[in-house]
């Protein structure tokens, strides 16, 4: 079981997960990875920017604040005198060494990944002790657990990946005997470490992808990401107020959607299940009677060919083209090759049949770097007027049409632009891709809202999963 930064924000949504281990203790041996409490990441993130820049006061007023909000859940959850005072001085050495690297970092004036990942991961760190505190309170037998004991990784700071056989035999080693002693293991999500024990993180968000690395090398009967959402929706309801929580997904739906923007899961969640088929559950911490969505290798029809959707912002299109990049060689080759040598993630492509252009989509963060390095690039060919333009298109969404069951059925993407024509939303690019499970579009960014109604109207998501979840109750 994963629990979210709003699962555990809070000495009262710690006791909502203290109730839930307890429940599910009685039944089986149950893991637990623990995120950073809400909003704690993005503050040890701007401490260590902070201190980059050599303002300690700032920094030191970070941790002052976020000192106060983890002594006042551990005076709410820990009524023992004995536990309370051994827990408060593990988070005192915890804070401790956070202030310890931002003094390092501000009289350097310099932050290293390796040292950004020691400062971002202290939130899971402090996080764990406190929850296998709470739940000794409830009587239940928790014992803390630092993932860089289980989770070894490859050197890559800031978005690490695992390397599954060594953690296989970590875990294993450290986390069955006390499973067989019926002691719940509370680990820290989002950190692994190398093989020579230097701490790692797996990205942001990572506490689901601990999960799932966790579930598969220990053989999990299945694994539960508990958030603070009923599951995966067919659309974002703040967007589309009749969204529906989906009962059953397949492992391609949820990896599609979770690519494009969807929130509820990592990317790389389901990496890890995907060969041992295992279940991974989506559920709420704070309505647990819901059911939740069920997230399976092949999924379940909903009797149409569309899912769900979803949007992803902050984007910019670049476009690398004009009449004479049709004689340039390579200009694919060089476009992409470039792209990836700036680390950029392509999120969407589209070239014209006639080869006059090529449109790709990174995120906005990514939009300066990369064009800079094309301008480079084609710099020869822009002076002799054989590529016209590199141009960069703000204000810009993609929106992606998502369903196992799209593949082989008819008339779906003219479905999709006659719903988005009728309501006047313009389409800037189109891609679909060659697993015929998605379909993305792009539009400017102030017609989201409304293309994300107007295909889940034309697709009945709301009426069709409201259906089937009553199908599935009676």
């Amino acid at each position: 079981m994963k629990f979210g930064g709003t699962s555990v924000g809070d000495a009262t949504c710690i006791g909502r997960v203290v109730q839930i281990v307890k429940d599910a203790s009685r039944e089986s041996s149950v893991v637990i990875v623990v995120s950073a409490m809400s909003g704690v990441t993005n503050r040890l993130i701007e401490a260590a920017g902070r201190a980059e820049a050599g303002e300690r006061d700032s920094f030191n007023a970070i941790f002052a604040d976020l000192r106060a909000q983890h002594e006042a859940a551990l005076v709410r959850l820990i009524q023992d005198p004995q536990r309370r005072n051994q827990i408060g001085s593990c988070l005192d050495k915890i804070f401790d060494e956070g202030k310890r690297l931002c003094e390092g970092t501000a009289l350097l004036r310099e932050l290293t990944p390796r040292t950004l990942d020691l400062i971002s991961s202290l939130g899971e760190r402090l996080s764990a002790p406190l929850v296998a505190g709470a739940l000794a309170e409830a009587g239940v037998r928790g014992e803390p657990v630092e993932a860089t004991e289980l989770i070894v990784t490859d050197s890559c700071h800031g978005g690490a990946d695992p390397l599954m056989d060594r953690t296989r035999r970590r875990s294993e080693a450290r986390l069955r005997p006390l499973l067989d002693q019926g002691v719940v293991p509370v680990v820290t999500g989002f950190i692994g470490s190398t093989e020579d024990g230097a701490l790692t993180t797996l990205g942001r968000g990572g506490s689901d992808y601990s999960a799932t690395i966790l579930g598969a090398v220990l053989n999990a009967d299945e694994i539960i990401i508990w958030t603070d959402v009923d599951g995966v929706l067919t659309a974002d309801p703040r967007l589309v107020p009749d969204a529906r929580t989906i009962p059953e997904i397949s492992y391609r739906e949820a990896s599609e959607l979770a690519y494009f923007g969807a929130k509820v899961l990592h990317p790389k969640t389901l990496h890890a299940v995907a060969e041992a088929g295992i279940p991974v559950w989506i559920r709420n911490s704070f309505a647990p009677e819901r059911i939740g969505t069920k997230i399976t290798p092949k999924g379940r029809s909903n009797g149409g060919g569309v899912k769900a959707l979803t949007a992803i912002r902050d984007v910019v299109l670049i476009t690398v083209g004009g009449p004479g990049i049709v004689g340039v060689p390579d200009v694919v080759g060089r476009t992409f090759a470039t792209t990836a040598e700036v680390r950029a993630n392509v999120l969407l492509i589209s070239q014209s049949s006639s080869q006059n252009d090529i449109c790709f989509i990174v995120s906005a963060s990514d939009a300066k770097r990369t064009v800079d390095a094309l301008r480079k690039e084609f710099a020869q060919d822009v002076a002799h007027e054989k590529v016209e333009h590199i141009t960069v298109h703000s204000g810009i969404a993609i929106v992606a049409v998502v369903g196992e069951n799209m593949r082989g059925a008819p008339g779906l993407a003219g479905r999709t632009f006659n719903a988005l024509g009728r309501d006047n939303v313009n389409i800037i690019a189109i891609a679909q891709g060659s697993s015929e499970s998605n379909i993305s579009f792009v539009v400017s960014e102030h017609d989201v809202k409304a293309a994300l109604a107007a295909t889940h109207r034309e697709f009945a998501l709301g009426v069709r999963v409201a259906q089937h979840s009553n199908v599935m109750g009676s």
